[in-house]
Parts: C-alpha cells; structure tokens; sequence
C-alpha cells in the first residue's frame, strides 16, 4: 500500500492544486481547455496514464471544463500516486494549451 503523505504536502510542490474542501484527505484542480474536443483527449492520455499506474481519478467533464480529485483509497488520503498522476496531468494541460 501507498503511504499516506497528506494533502498539505503534496500541495508544496503542485501549484495550482487545491486541497478538497471538508474532512476528506484529497486534492483537486479544475483544468480548461479550448474545447470538448481537447478536454476529451486529455481525459484519455490521463486515462491511459492511470490505467498503467492502477491508480484512477475522480473526475468530471463539462464540454472545454475537466473537475479532477485525486486521494488513494487505499491509504485514505493523499499519496505519492496522487503527487505523479497530478504532475502528469499538469504536464499534458501545458502541451494542449
């Protein structure tokens, strides 16, 4: 299992990310895109990126807008996971943006 490093300190070194609001160990960050069309691939790269960690966000999707949370169940909270799929995804928002 992942150990646990908390919302606070995953956030030194993720700008941009937030910590979900309430009890919950998580964080989140809304992503915007150009289009659907953009916002659906990044929604599957990450997929693809996910699948090969076996570690799956939660997410939400309106047209150009992508809702991301990310927490390890797991560990029930955040991770080193959370910390690399959140880093991938910072990466890939630049390259489409």
């Amino acid at each position: 299992m992942a150990m646990r490093v908390g919302a606070s300190k995953a956030l030194e070194t993720l700008p941009g990310w937030a910590a979900l609001a309430g009890d919950r160990d998580a964080i989140c960050k809304t992503f915007k895109f150009a289009d659907f069309k953009t916002a659906w691939g990044f929604m599957t790269a990450c997929a693809l990126k996910a699948e090969q960690m076996d570690h799956h966000p939660e997410w939400f999707n309106v047209y150009n807008r992508v809702e991301v949370t990310l927490s390890t169940h797991d560990a029930d909270g955040v991770t080193a996971l959370d910390v690399t799929l959140a880093g991938f995804m910072d990466a890939l928002a630049v390259k489409l943006t």
